[in-house]
């Protein structure tokens, strides 16, 4: 049967009925009726609701209709007519039907049944098409664009960093490695090492952690500039809040100090929460249902310290209390709590800890500024105090830290000795390092895991949920 251009499910949920022929396309979602007529409903994943198509059962083959089951894909022309039933406005009379492709077979793994989140993540080539993970990607999808909308807005430039790298960003040495050398018999130097002069690149050569670095010399050109793009992490963690393939959106600017950073973080975060709010309501309403259905079933201690929506609002609504790291510190000692990780100057702080300011304290979104300079990274501005450095933390409730960042070191000698202390190889920053040399600016950025933040605005308890195909240790599917 001949077809024009479906309308999708959502434009036509939003028509006015007034008997007109419409073609839509979908995968059905249910059906149920008796002999006489069935009623299908359909979803094409542009919306959280789905279209009832309903098919008078004698106008149409015996055995399409034995096809038309959950799961198959389905072309339908037919009468937009308002709704005899309710839950819906409208509803699409069929006067043409037809299977697309091949009927599911009777082991389609997802029928109308409560899924565990753990089951589906073994079907991620499906799992998008649940009520849950059309939610979640359609989010994930107005987040990336009101990213980039917003730093367009704010003249930032978008600057694609590499993926592969010969420099370690963070120090960490927690790196995938890139070789197209004979991983059984790799060549050798006279000492046994891998002889990487030999490999593609000349030299050793890893996945990027992060794309900082290179922001950081384009912003010393262009002024201000983002990078958002996949970053890599060797970290043998099975936590609910690590990947081993994860997005991160880094921007950099020229003449920022450290106050500029704070206001650049909490402006881009409301930003983007506004703008999820208002275009994908519908998804997060079915989100904030599911997590209270959830949360019903365990303990009160343990469940989200306020609804969903709520919560987003609360960031929206609430100017950011910023402290340095020393009076979180001091807070946090005479709170009285116990925590898991006890509290001194010098550590680095827990989840719980940035909770407990956030959520109990202050009441709302912290950021963190002037950590110990000994448990942060080679490039962050230092203090005068030789003790600390410029960096800043963001702290949302029921998730703790989101952002990262700093005022960066454009003081050369300065830079060049903390790379020295902290035994990083000069050879492979000497670019880096040479920017100081040459019309060196105060500058600063930060770094918004892209997970971390799908997983606060959607209410989600695992990493693994909010991005399409989770690389995870022992976990490379899909």
């Amino acid at each position: 049967m001949a077809l024009t251009t479906p309308l999708r499910v959502a434009d036509i949920l939003l028509t006015q009925p007034e008997d007109q022929i419409l073609n839509v396309s979908g995968w059905v979602r249910t059906k149920r009726g008796n002999k006489e007529v069935a009623f299908i409903a359909i979803s094409d994943g542009s919306t959280i609701h789905t279209l009832q198509v309903v098919a008078e059962v004698s106008r149409f083959d015996e055995e399409l209709m034995k096809k038309i089951q959950t799961g198959a894909a389905i072309s339908v022309r037919g009468k937009l007519v308002a709704s005899q039933g309710s839950g819906q406005a409208v509803e699409l009379v069929a006067e043409d039907l037809s299977v697309l492709g091949e009927a599911p077979a009777e082991e389609y793994p997802l029928q109308k049944k409560k899924h565990t989140l753990e089951f589906l993540r073994e079907i991620a080539h499906l799992r998008p098409r649940t009520n849950t993970f059309g939610a979640i990607f359609r989010i994930r999808h107005t987040l990336a664009y009101a990213i980039h909308h917003y730093f367009n807005s704010k003249h930032f430039y978008y600057v694609h960093a590499p993926i592969i790298t010969g420099s370690d960003a963070e120090g960490a040495g927690e790196m995938f490695r890139v070789s197209t050398l004979d991983a059984g018999n790799p060549p050798r130097k006279e000492d046994g090492t891998v002889d990487f002069s030999q490999d593609f690149f000349g030299k050793e050569a890893n996945l990027t952690v992060s794309g900082q670095l290179e922001a950081e010399l384009a912003a010393l050109a262009l002024s201000r500039v983002y990078t958002f793009g996949p970053t890599f992490r060797a970290e043998n963690s099975n936590t609910t809040r690590h990947l081993a393939e994860f997005w991160m959106i880094e921007p950099e600017a020229a003449f920022f100090e450290l106050e500029d950073n704070m206001n650049l973080a909490e402006d881009f975060l409301k930003y983007l929460i506004a703008y999820v709010l208002e275009h994908n309501a519908d998804d997060l309403a079915f989100l904030e249902k599911r997590l209270l259905e959830e949360e019903s079933q365990i303990a009160k201690d343990q469940r989200s310290p306020m609804p969903l929506i709520e919560k987003l609002r609360f960031v929206l609504d609430n100017p950011f209390e910023r402290i340095t790291y020393t009076e979180a510190i001091s807070i946090l000692e005479r709170s009285g709590k116990k925590f898991e990780f006890p509290v001194k100057w010098g550590i680095d702080l827990q989840s719980e800890h940035e909770r407990y300011l956030v959520e109990k304290h202050f009441k709302k979104p912290v950021i963190l500024t002037n950590y110990p300079k000994d448990i942060k990274a080679f490039y962050m501005k230092q203090d005068a105090d030789g003790k600390t450095v410029r960096a800043m933390d963001v702290l949302f409730p029921g998730i703790g830290e989101i952002i990262g960042g700093s005022q960066r070191e454009e003081d050369y000698d300065k830079l060049s000795r903390r790379v020295d202390e902290m035994g990083i190889h000069r050879e492979s920053l000497w670019w880096y390092l040479e920017t100081r040399k040459f019309g060196t600016v105060p500058h600063s950025g930060f770094g918004l895991g892209f997970e971390r933040l799908v997983l606060f605005v959607t209410g989600m308890g695992n990493i693994r949920d909010v991005i399409p195909f989770p690389r995870t240790p022992r976990n490379l599917e899909f």
